[in-house]
């Protein structure tokens, strides 16, 4: 069976037109954040990145479009999903060096199922579900739930199977609430350091909404407080250097 005939889906193109992606025309949707964390991941060509949460398989598509070489595996829980993110990723060119797998990432064996060694990964990107059910209202439809609704248990352990993967230096990217910063800390302590906290703001003068962090298997427990970037102008249209990100693809590194 393939994605169309699970789907009811559109066809939408990001960075600027660069890439085309179809996507559940309900449900779970890709938006900003999903490229936001694509440009603030560090790679290179001949590496191999790792995309948890992978949805349709907008942020690892927008990185490997960025670094020619890279290979980039995408993992994503629903099948449905997965198989739309393989879809895209020939869609647009990229099928000989970006692979997606059906898979959930805290279940044991996760590096097998994905064809990589444990701790060889250069770097792991990942968007996980932030929302709290006990906080935020959910949305009905269960596939968005799945993909946006976690509990205190899911970073820490997104965290946790990253770390397996990854190599010695190798690099966690992730996007996450900008009022969650302590569960940030709390689950990078120990395993990751290094680490580099960027803060996305909607507009001048407003609290931000999300925070992009970095961080470096195995090194010191330092952290740098990276430059901001604000979305949008006073006027309410998109600022330039959002406009550099989101149309045109400049990493945030």
């Amino acid at each position: 069976m393939t994605a169309p005939d699970i789907f009811e889906t559109t066809e939408d193109r990001v960075l600027g037109g660069r890439l085309t992606l179809r996507q559940p025309k309900r449900g779970h949707r890709f938006g900003h954040d999903a490229i936001l964390l694509a440009a603030a991941t560090p790679a290179s060509g001949g590496e191999t990145a790792v995309e948890f949460g992978a949805g349709v398989g907008a942020a690892g598509l927008a990185l490997a479009h960025r670094v020619p070489g890279l290979h980039v595996v995408l993992a994503e829980i629903d099948p449905g999903l997965a198989q739309l993110a393989r879809d895209n990723a020939a869609r647009n060119g990229m099928a000989d060096r970006v692979r997606a797998v059906a898979c959930d990432v805290t279940a044991p064996g996760l590096a097998a199922r994905l064809g990589v060694a444990p701790a060889s990964v250069d770097a792991v990107l990942m968007n996980p579900p932030f929302n709290d059910a006990a906080r935020q209202n959910v949305s009905p439809d269960a596939a968005r739930r799945r993909a946006h609704v976690g509990d205190a248990a899911t970073l820490p352990r997104w965290v946790a199977a990253a770390a397996g993967l990854l190599r010695p230096r190798g690099t966690l990217t992730l996007i996450w609430r900008a009022d969650g910063l302590d569960a940030v800390h709390a689950a990078l302590s120990g395993a990751f350091g290094d680490l580099g906290l960027r803060e996305v703001y909607p507009g001048p003068g407003r609290p931000a909404i999300r925070v992009l962090a970095r961080a470096v298997k195995g090194a010191a427990a330092v952290t740098a407080a990276l430059p901001g970037l604000t979305l949008a102008g006073e006027d309410g249209r998109p600022s330039e250097a959002a406009e550099a990100v989101l149309r045109h693809g400049v990493a945030l590194i």
